[in-house]
């Protein structure tokens, strides 16, 4: 098995694509060891790393961040193992499908926005679908709409885009323009976590 890494706009994370696929459907989250281990048995192996911070997963690609300290020479071949470990193993990525997902259906009850604007509302999340995620995919990560208010969108990032230092420019520069552009109703985009 051959796992092919790529750097990420993000220093502190690594996209990590094994060939196979990950997840057939939507992407997964993980922020701290103990929801990592029971949703996951790769995310937990991953976590069992010392100096992993986070792990995403996508289609066919996984992203892990690492906390400051360790250096990515010394981390990468722990995570190439755990990685060809799980894989090699046959066990399946998430534990169920209750905890797999694109987060948008664990999100979709904290989404707000008027009744009023739901077909803007609708154009964002088809222009974020289309344009945005696609792209954000290609450096490891994923953007969600939460929601819609006075003209701000509200976006959350995850995987690669979570914490990185050009994640600003690309909200500002990057998806407000796209979306002021097609919406004139957005005045500004904001990340809310």
């Amino acid at each position: 098995m051959f796992i092919q890494t790529e750097a990420t706009p993000n220093p502190a994370t690594l996209k990590f694509l094994p060939g196979k696929v990950v997840l057939e459907e939507g992407t997964a989250d993980f922020r701290d060891a103990e929801a990592a281990r029971a949703a996951s048995a790769l995310a937990g192996r991953l976590f069992d790393v010392p100096g992993v911070v986070g792990v995403f997963f996508g289609y066919d690609f996984v992203t892990v961040t690492k906390a400051e300290d360790p250096d990515w020479q010394h981390l990468k071949p722990a995570i190439l193992g755990a990685i060809m470990e799980h894989f090699m193993s046959g066990q399946p990525v998430m534990a169920s499908a209750t905890h797999a997902g694109d987060g948008r259906a664990a999100e979709a009850g904290e989404e707000f926005y008027d009744k009023e604007d739901e077909e803007i509302v609708l154009t964002i999340k088809e222009l974020l679908d289309t344009r945005v995620r696609p792209a954000v995919a290609q450096d490891g990560g994923d953007i969600t709409f939460r929601g819609f208010e006075n003209g701000t969108v509200f976006l959350h990032m995850k995987g690669a885009c979570a914490g990185c230092p050009s994640s600003t420019a690309t909200l500002k520069h990057g998806i407000q323009n796209l979306l002021r552009h097609f919406v004139p109703e957005v005045q500004q985009v904001e990340q809310i976590s």
